[in-house]
């Protein structure tokens, strides 16, 4: 948005960052940002505890840093479906089809491989494959094709899950060059720095909006324990994602009229949509254990890492070049002719990243299915008036039987991935879910609700649309307030099939376009 914005020297363009700037090497280099999680450009949320997950608080990881979640990310590239978009402008979100998003998906992409209708040569994020391959990505590519679903048909192979079809198994395009991570931030940021009209203002906590009669004119500031106020001349636009955008709009006064009031906020605007719509992905840990310590467990230590760090610092190459999740694909499991699993893989034991739930460490190799429809709804609401405070995120994670039953069917057929013969040669067994759970579905139930984690793709707080539970219109305005716009995940009605990266920078592209043709009307 800023970097967009700063185009038009007419503009004068704030970027406010609650966390740190993104100059850090493990940010930097494409496998480091494991080093991130939990460090000060991190901050981890916990959903209040539920029944439908076995009462586990399950976290939620959000960035803290330029360039947000993309900073510390897998990076894949991957945009979702047709019939995503196609269903949002169904909804209510005119203009939002596939059609007509896809022309702001090309103007980001800067693809190194693909051209043609559906993939951009000349944008900032740059589009590539994964420089390093693993030997068990190779492997579970070869087995899923290897691997035949419940109609005994053979899973194919795909070379770009962004191309006329999603369904089937490869490697992931990254944003990424030269072995080096390629971040909104390090891409459309960096590009715009040298502007006079940009200023980049970090570690400073954005308190809440300003809005006076209907109009928000600024926001409030704390930066080196001191509160200001910074006045905006045309608009505000809220990037703060799924959890901390709907906060700051309570806290500003817009959202359920009886919440605020609770909580001794005077209302702006009743609008009830805000915190509503709660979605994610979940992911269950299937985990093969390896016969060979050949896993990413230990590469961060010792000689290794000395070895791994030369390799990459020299030449861009090796492990840390890599994403990480280097292979995956899709599968449509329920015949409706739309991948409802997506299976990311990593050569470490489950997704909890190297921890197992019921063990110790161990070299193994996860085949991940994450459950990439969200018909459960949660909800965020604020936990107090004291912006310090976490929000309170009631996920209701897995409450709709439909989204347990894909996530059941997603660990049966990873299982099978790891039975089949060129993943057999490197797997003896599994870790987990392990032979004490079958393959029936009490087993398979109780399996997932219990050890289900966040696939970290958190959509829909602000949900777009036209309908009384809409909190922004369709050019992204919050309703009721003039001058404040929200151009993050929280804006999408419904989550994409897929991870949620590009579909974010894609947004902010379409809000910077209709914030310049709002200035051509004046």
């Amino acid at each position: 948005m800023a970097a967009r914005l700063s185009e038009d020297s007419r503009n004068n363009v704030l970027l406010v960052e609650e966390g740190p700037d993104d100059q850090n090497l493990f940010i930097r280099m494409n496998g480091g940002y494991f080093r991130m999680m939990g460090s000060e450009r991190t901050r981890t949320y916990h959903a209040e505890p539920c029944a439908h997950v076995a009462g586990r608080p399950i976290q939620i990881m959000q960035a803290k840093t330029l360039g947000g979640g993309h900073s510390i990310n897998a990076m894949l590239y991957v945009r979702g479906q047709r019939e995503d978009y196609d269903g949002w402008a169904a909804a209510g979100c005119d203009g939002w089809s596939f059609d007509e998003v896809l022309p702001y998906f090309r103007k980001a992409e800067g693809n190194r491989r693909f051209a043609g209708p559906l993939h951009g040569n000349d944008g900032p994020l740059v589009v590539s494959d994964n420089p390093h391959r693993d030997a068990l990505s190779e492997a579970f590519v070869k087995a899923a094709q290897e691997t035949r679903d419940d109609d005994g048909n053979l899973f194919g192979y795909n070379d770009d899950f962004n191309g006329e079809r999603q369904h089937g198994f490869g490697y992931y395009q990254i944003t990424s060059q030269r072995g080096e991570r390629g971040s909104s931030a390090r891409t459309y940021l960096k590009a715009a720095q040298h502007r006079s009209n940009l200023t980049v203002q970090t570690s400073a906590r954005v308190s809440r909006v300003v809005i006076e009669g209907a109009r928000a004119t600024g926001i409030v500031v704390r930066r080196g324990g001191k509160e200001q106020v910074i006045r905006a001349r045309r608009e505000v636009i809220l990037c703060a994602g799924t959890l901390v955008t709907p906060k700051l709009l309570m806290l500003s006064g817009i959202g359920p009229a009886a919440h605020l009031r609770e909580h001794g906020i005077e209302p702006q605007v009743d609008l009830p949509g805000v915190g509503e719509n709660f979605q994610d992905h979940l992911v269950a840990p299937v985990d093969g254990k390896l016969k060979a310590p050949i896993s990413l467990l230990g590469q961060d230590k010792g000689l290794n890492a000395l070895r791994h760090g030369l390799e990459w610092s020299l030449f861009r190459s090796g492990i840390l070049s890599s994403c990480l999740v280097e292979a995956g694909g899709f599968m449509d499991l329920d015949g409706d002719g739309r991948p409802e699993v997506q299976i990311h893989t990593l050569a470490m034991a489950s997704t909890a990243w190297g921890k197992l739930a019921d063990g110790e460490p161990s070299h193994g190799y996860s085949v991940a299915p994450c459950c990439l429809t969200s018909h459960s709804r949660g909800q965020i609401r604020l936990r107090s008036r004291d912006p310090e405070d976490a929000p309170l995120i009631n996920a209701n994670f897995l409450s709709d039987p439909r989204d347990v039953r894909n996530l059941m069917n997603g660990v049966r057929v990873a299982r099978r991935f790891l039975r089949a013969p060129s993943l057999a040669r490197f797997v003896d067994g599994e870790l987990m879910p392990g032979r004490a759970v079958g393959d029936d579905d009490a087993s398979l139930e109780a399996y997932v609700r219990g050890h289900a984690q966040n696939a970290f793709h958190p959509v829909g707080t602000c949900a777009m649309g036209t309908g009384p539970e809409a909190v922004v219109d369709p050019q992204l305005r919050v309703r009721g307030i003039d001058g404040l716009r929200i151009a993050d995940a929280s804006v999408m009605p419904v989550i994409v099939r897929g991870n949620t990266t590009a579909p974010t920078v894609m947004i902010a592209e379409r809000a910077a376009a209709f914030i310049r043709e709002a200035q051509q009307v004046r």
